[in-house]
């Protein structure tokens, strides 16, 4: 299955599988002196601290910093904030000073170290020489109690992060590009250290940031991850993507995508000399919608006329908003990076011609100006880190000099996509525009962590702003049917409507349409679920008027929401925001209708129902997967709080009695468990090896039967004592088998390194797995069978040569397998089946017909195939998140397996059409089953 951590409906940001599920236990709040106004407090959730305080004005330092007061209000009401020491344990990250008002942001340390995403706020008021607190919000961690030294290898957790990466964007295929990569030791991921992070579940899990960067080693899709291992068993508990784009990445389309390798360069942006001249002039071009506009551009030194504004920021920090050629960069290029020959776009005149126009240069150049001007008028904020940064626009970037359908932001820059035949370059809508920017101004606020509801919250404040920037310039109406759209000015030839990339007044998005899902797809929703909070928001802005919603938002945004924010949080920090701005009474109770109406109130995520039974819920794990057999389950489980490293249980799929812990409680990641209804088998992840152990259910001693400290393992499944698995290395998969006694384990490819083997299955003494082979000076993809008794290899049949295999599976009569042979058609994978000597291969379901399925994971029974797949569309809903599909051997029926919100992974097939799965409808991660296919779910 493809990893990830869950993210789901609960609690404040990196929810329920993440296990920074936050749930509300009661807090204390001082009582104040009788000369001071009541406190109204908002309890925090599993810590102490106030989640906001409001209604208040207690006397603070007038003379001191302005940090140096907040932590001295925080120390002197310990009893209402239970922060001990706040001079150690909160470190200035931010002053905004706003007139009177002081707005400081701490960052909490344990122990010296940086807790994720604990930050509080302190905002304060100055008049007269004197300074009062009027209120505080934020996450302050009270239960943490974790140690801070770390036994795992800063190199060994950057090399298991990277090897988490590639297995959780690969693993689930094996590709001809893999032969490749492997023949010239390309390693397309990398991986950097950034320092030791406590991520705060339960008394804290101490890891290492590690920060992978690279291309997608299926797709070539640019990758910049990050990953939080633990520091003591070597373990990703937690990873995401950092790319914050418009639209869910996709991988592109058209030719094969090995085309080209780029590599992406360190270097940083090139800072302007405050001191050179730099003469400003007047400009113009012509946007992509036909309207000619006015543009600030410069003579640069060779005589060419440049996108560069020096007019914006002349008074203040001199900085430019620029406006840059990289319509010759692939997108690896740029993500994160600079390339050294990186050019401003420029004319030989001050007017910008077609060139400029259709790059998307000239819309990009115009609207970095718009969205400049927009924040410096009505927030009074001076570029995106309001100290006048400067403002680095790239256009026409491409995907293997494919187009590319996408912008995104990557903490130095806008990135806009080239567009194709139906799109228009990304810069040309400028709340596309603004959406970007916007997450600039995020992250040097609030900085939402861009995962889970926190990441939905991100999402949602760019979209509001990005759209309000656009209505606003347009003069737009807010009751125009076309006024809650985002990206409706990119379609080429389509209606507004027809290629908008979100609606926020869609009328449909309420909590109840919120969608459970892995970090591993679209980071945990964050556009999924983002229009459930940006709809609130404009619904507000519709009823209270322009001007005063946008400015509750901004002082929402960035004088109260920080990094784990979830929707009931961002609702808190909007209405104490609107109080804050004198907004009582009735027009205070508009913009509690708003979330009232979207369905963001306390306890919103219990309204989430399912159609399956549970088995066993709460499992707060990173992508170990589940599997079944012999009537049993098995799966890794956390406990409550996700503190505890991961153990490993099995118990009945008929639900009777309890489930069972098989592995033992020391201190290791236990993991990728596998059953055959007699022993369970499963991967211990320690500081410096990974083990293969197994133990029987019924009980016994527990066999270690294989250790490696150099690769890792996966795929495992076990069958009457025999145990299979991958051995996986940056450049090497190999299938190896171990029978009961064996010593050493048996390579079924020989451990040949230009042979890999993979996706490996194993049922009634067979062991099916895919194979890539070097035959007549290329490669060759396919699918091979060990008889385990005589030892005979048979390659099954061919049909066509395929690009890519995915998971294989067997019963007493045939093998199955996924299979791709066409990789531009966004990754819809066949269903293959084949006798057991080899012969009779034939698709039980074609990728080439309608409908078909972009297939990850595959699991059979004697009656049925289970695949879990998500449906080819154009746009990321429900119905295209992963679910459980199950067909008929011979392909002739398909229906869902349940119709559940939200995204469904790992299904293990038991007897007849009964699988089990890991479920993330209710925003946890459960192990639930059902007897039945749900039908077809419309």
């Amino acid at each position: 299955m493809r990893s990830g951590i869950r993210a789901g409906a609960r609690g404040a940001a990196l929810l329920a599988a993440a296990g920074l599920l936050i749930t509300a236990v009661p807090a204390s709040a001082a009582t104040p002196p009788a000369t001071e106004p009541p406190a109204d407090v908002i309890p925090g959730a599993t810590t102490e601290t106030p989640a906001l305080v409001d209604g208040i004005r207690e006397a603070a330092d007038a003379g001191a910093r302005p940090a140096d007061a907040a932590r001295e209000h925080l120390a002197a009401r310990e009893s209402r904030y239970k922060i001990a020491e706040p001079g150690r344990d909160l470190a200035p990250v931010q002053t905004l000073k706003r007139g009177a008002e002081e707005t400081v942001r701490l960052q909490q340390k344990h122990k010296g170290v940086p807790v994720l995403g604990g930050q509080y706020v302190v905002r304060m008021e100055t008049k007269g020489g004197k300074r009062v607190v009027t209120g505080t919000s934020g996450k302050y961690f009270t239960d943490l109690a974790t140690g801070v030294t770390p036994t795992v290898a800063e190199e060994v957790a950057v090399r298991r992060a990277v090897s988490a990466t590639q297995s959780r964007l690969g693993g689930h295929r094996l590709a001809l590009a893999d032969a490749r990569r492997a023949e010239k030791r390309e390693q397309p991921l990398h991986g950097t250290a950034g320092g030791l992070v406590v991520i705060p579940r339960g008394e804290g899990v101490l890891t290492y940031h590690v920060t992978v960067r690279g291309t997608h080693p299926l797709t070539g899709a640019p990758v910049l991850q990050h990953v939080y291992v633990d520091a003591r068993a070597g373990f990703p508990v937690l990873q995401y993507s950092g790319i914050k784009t418009i639209t869910p990445p996709k991988a592109p389309t058209g030719k094969a995508l090995s085309a080209k390798a780029a590599t992406a360069r360190a270097a940083k942006a090139p800072a302007d000399d405050p001191a050179a001249p730099h003469p400003g002039m007047a400009g113009s071009g012509t946007l992509l919608n036909g309207t000619k506009v006015d543009l600030d551009v410069r003579k640069a030194a060779d005589d060419r006329y440049v996108l560069a504004d020096h007019a914006r920021m002349a008074a203040g920090s001199k900085n430019a908003l620029t406006t840059w050629d990289a319509r010759d960069k692939d997108v690896s290029e740029v993500l994160g990076g600079w390339p050294a020959d990186l050019k401003e776009f420029g004319s030989p005149t001050p007017q910008f011609g077609a060139d400029a126009t259709d790059s998307g240069a000239v819309d990009a150049h115009w609207a970095a100006g718009q969205v400049y001007d927009y924040y410096k008028r009505h927030h009074a904020r001076d570029g995106l880190d309001g100290r006048g940064s400067a403002v680095n626009s790239l256009v026409g970037v491409t995907q293997f000099g494919m187009p590319y359908v996408n912008a995104f932001w990557d903490g130095t820059k806008m990135v806009y996509g080239s567009g194709d035949d139906d799109y228009k370059p990304l810069s040309a809508d400028l709340d596309v525009v603004g959406h970007e920017m916007t997450h600039g101004v995020v992250e040097n606020s609030a900085n939402l962590v861009y995962a889970g509801q926190s990441g939905a919250l991100n999402e949602a404040v760019a979209d509001y702003f990005g759209n309000a920037i656009d209505v606003t310039q347009s003069g737009m109406a807010m009751d125009h049917p076309e006024s809650g759209l985002i990206g409706e000015d990119l379609c080429r030839t389509a209606a507004p409507r027809a290629c908008a990339l979100r609606d926020m007044n869609d009328g449909a998005t309420t909590s109840k349409n919120f969608l459970g899902a892995t970090f591993g797809t679209d980071n945990g929703g964050v556009h999924l679920n983002s229009t459930v909070f940006s709809g609130a928001l404009w619904d507000m802005r519709q009823d209270l008027g322009a001007e005063l919603a946008d400015r509750i938002v901004y002082k929402a945004l960035t004088e109260y929401m920080t990094p784990l924010d979830g929707f009931t949080d961002g609702r808190n920090a909007v209405l104490a925001a609107a109080k804050d701005l004198g907004v009582t009474g009735a027009r205070l109770n508009v913009a509690k209708r708003s979330f009232n109406a979207h369905g963001i109130v306390a306890g919103w995520e219990d309204a989430l129902g399912v159609d399956s039974d549970e088995l066993f819920g709460k499992l707060n794990i990173s992508g170990t997967g589940v599997q079944a057999g012999g009537g049993w389950w098995t799966v890794a489980k956390s406990n409550d709080d996700g503190t505890e490293p991961y153990s490993v249980y099995a118990g009945r799929a008929d639900g009777k009695g309890a489930p069972k812990l098989i592995s033992p409680n020391d201190g290791r990641y236990h993991v990728y468990p596998a059953t055959d209804g007699k022993t369970v088998v499963w991967a211990a992840y320690g500081a410096a090896s990974v083990d293969v152990l197994s133990r029987p259910i019924a009980g016994g001693p527990i066999k270690r039967l294989y250790t490696s400290t150099t690769t890792d393992v996966g795929g495992l499944r076990v069958d009457n004592g025999v145990t299979v698995f991958e051995s996986l290395g940056f450049f090497t998969r190999h299938v190896v088998h171990l029978r009961p006694g064996d010593t050493k384990p048996t390579y079924v490819d020989g451990n040949d390194d230009d042979v890999l083997t993979a996706l490996p299955s194993i049922a009634h003494g067979r062991i099916a797995y895919a194979k890539l082979y070097p035959e007549g000076g290329d490669y060759r993809l396919g699918v091979e069978l060990l008889d385990l008794k005589t030892g005979k290899k048979t390659l099954t049949e061919r049909l066509d040569e395929p690009q890519t295999v995915g998971q294989t599976g067997l019963n007493g009569s045939n093998v199955f397998w996924l299979t791709e042979n066409n990789v531009a058609d966004d990754g819809r994978m066949g269903i293959r089946r084949a006798n057991l000597d080899g012969t009779g291969t034939y698709d039980i379901s074609s990728e080439h017909k309608p409908g078909a399925l972009i297939a990850s994971d595959l699991t059979v029974s004697e009656t049925a195939v289970t695949v879990n797949a998500t449906l080819p569309d154009t746009q990321y809903r429900n119905e295209t998140l992963p679910k459980n599909w199950q067909l008929t051997t011979d392909g002739s029926r398909q229906e869902r397996v349940s119709c559940n919100r939200g995204e469904q992974l790992s299904p293990a097939a038991l007897d007849g059409t009964k699988v089990v799965w890991i479920d993330g409808t209710t925003g946890w991660t459960n192990l639930v089953t059902r007897d039945r296919p749900a039908g077809r779910c419309g």
